[in-house]
């Protein structure tokens, strides 16, 4: 918030006063302009407006009280955040109706709004309350204001992208440690399926482990990945083949991520591998040639390299990809032969991985029924 807050007063129609922090940052001009949208309609009331011109976007929250204590019996009031016009202000909704709802509080149990106006030392308790605020939020994000018995809590939250669909053929696998996470943070469904992301089960096999459902496995796991405590990674097999991407050049020069991936794939309690090792493991991975084609190659546990951890750290900073193979079923020239259900799930956009998980087969009985027919054919991508 690279800007002020503020608060407009109307009482009975007839007189708006303001405080803003810091003081005339907004002109008189410009809110001559807009204070049809700061004290708008009754049916505006109670919502988050935003309304974006001569440079700013205004963000507030107008409140209306109806009471025969007021002049026309109602009260109005409106606490703006004012950004510049080209900032991201949707992750300070939240927190402008929060404070909207504590002044709401505050004028209800002892006026205090309605008599900033007339009063000097409630327009300076407002100004510095407004002043924390401001100063709190722009520096941490957060602010904790107490004014007499009330104590406010505010905490800006970033508003993140939504995660991506969670399938049933993903592995999830936690970014941070685990011991990171209190307990108490999740609901009891996620604390029930939290030991079993390992980063090597995917979703299917968690709900089957967990005893858990599979569309709740999902829904867990989606908000994990939105608070980003999980990332994705695709089923780990031996005959799964890899491919470096261009970032794998940064093992070769970023001293940072070097160490961080020796501790991440050194087999536990072993003398840590050289870096050289591992980067010509990574370069080594080329189309055709399998995990196992390459263990069988450079015994990775001869070099204390962890080729499971090898593949999950190379995913997850995408120094690697996962080559996928999705089998396309071709309409046999034998008219006179049915298709199954099987084959109609050969549409090229399912891999093996979503197939088995589906259908409930093994990568190897997969293999074989596709193998053993003619009229499908396998895409590698």
């Amino acid at each position: 918030m690279g800007s002020p807050t503020g608060c407009v007063e109307r009482d009975s129609g007839l007189s708006m006063t303001g405080v803003q922090v810091p003081e005339d940052y907004v002109s008189k001009e410009v809110f001559d302009a807009v204070n049809v949208y700061i004290i708008p309609k009754p049916q505006l009331q109670r919502s988050i407006l935003t309304i974006n011109t001569f440079g700013y976007k205004i963000t507030g929250f107008p409140v209306r009280i109806d009471d025969a204590k007021y002049a026309r019996n109602a009260y109005y009031f409106n606490l703006c955040f004012v950004c510049d016009a080209w900032a991201r202000t949707v992750q300070y909704e939240p927190v402008v109706k929060k404070l909207s709802e504590y002044l709401l509080t505050m004028e209800e149990e002892g006026c205090f709004l309605s008599q900033v106006s007339s009063e000097t030392t409630k327009h300076h308790q407002l100004f510095s309350i407004l002043k924390q605020i401001l100063n709190n939020l722009n520096a941490t994000g957060m602010s904790t204001v107490r004014e007499g018995e009330m104590t406010m809590f505010l905490k800006v939250v970033r508003a993140a992208t939504d995660p991506p669909p969670v399938m049933d053929h993903h592995v999830p696998i936690f970014t941070t440690e685990k011991g990171v996470f209190q307990e108490e943070q999740w609901d009891l469904t996620t604390q029930q399926l939290l030991p079993h992301v390992d980063g090597f089960k995917h979703i299917a096999q968690i709900a089957v482990d967990a005893d858990v459902e599979n569309s709740l496995v999902k829904a867990c796991i989606q908000n994990l990945l939105y608070y980003k405590a999980v990332s994705l990674l695709p089923i780990f097999l031996y005959s799964n083949v890899y491919t470096p991407t261009p970032k794998v050049r940064l093992l070769a020069t970023d001293a940072a991520l070097q160490e961080e991936c020796i501790k991440y794939v050194s087999v536990s309690g072993q003398q840590l591998p050289s870096v050289q090792e591992i980067f010509v493991m990574y370069c080594s991975m080329t189309h055709g040639t399998t995990l196992q084609d390459l263990c069988s190659r450079y015994n990775p546990q001869e070099h204390n390299i962890d080729e499971r951890k090898l593949v999950q750290f190379g995913l997850l900073h995408k120094l690697i990809r996962r080559i996928c193979k999705y089998p396309v079923y071709i309409k046999s020239t034998n008219h006179c032969q049915p298709v199954t259900s099987l084959q109609h799930s050969f549409t090229g956009l399912l891999s093996y991985d979503e197939v088995c998980c589906t259908r409930g087969y093994s990568p190897k009985t997969l293999e074989e029924k596709v193998e053993s027919d003619p009229s499908v054919v396998v895409i590698w991508k």
